[in-house]
């Protein structure tokens, strides 16, 4: 099963693809699903059309076609189908260029959206302290004043 990440990537790569597999109005035959296992085991990723003489609608078609081959459908369009399935080969080949497919991404636990708030309110609460801490140094320094006047006033 595909994630939607996986399914968004796969279906930008397609974009770039041939149509390679058609399936005309016998349906899903066997030639059909054994074609499409070859040039999946070959590409990992294919794109296909369902013709219009067929009797069968593409998603109709993707989905047989994925459940015979054990692949995952990506996207249909229109008449237009894509599937996908992971391949040995392949990654044999991506092994021996240097592009390797599959890695483990480091998966941080820190969610940046609630760090952001959090620093967000950190800030805020500093400002707010250091403006009550004002206005009490302020309350501090007329009490005192007062106290003085009073004092000045009563000696008189």
């Amino acid at each position: 099963m595909l994630t939607s990440k996986e399914r968004a990537e796969l279906r930008a790569r397609a974009n770039t693809l041939e149509t390679t597999l058609m399936v005309g109005k016998g349906g899903v035959t066997e030639t059909v699903i054994a074609e499409a296992d070859t040039q999946l085991t070959a590409r990992e990723l294919i794109k296909g059309k369902v013709l219009e003489g067929a009797l069968m609608s593409p998603r109709e078609v993707s989905d047989a076609i994925c459940e015979a081959t054990g692949a995952d459908g990506v996207a249909v369009i229109g008449t237009k189908f894509v599937i996908y399935r992971y391949s040995e080969k392949c990654q044999e080949q991506r092994n021996q260029t240097g592009r390797a497919k599959r890695k483990s991404t480091p998966v941080s636990k820190a969610d940046p959206v609630r760090k952001g708030i959090r620093a967000r309110r950190a800030a805020e609460k500093k400002v707010r302290e250091q403006r009550n801490q004002y206005f009490r140094q302020q309350a501090i320094e007329r009490s005192i004043e007062k106290s003085r006047e009073k004092q000045l006033h009563g000696e008189d």
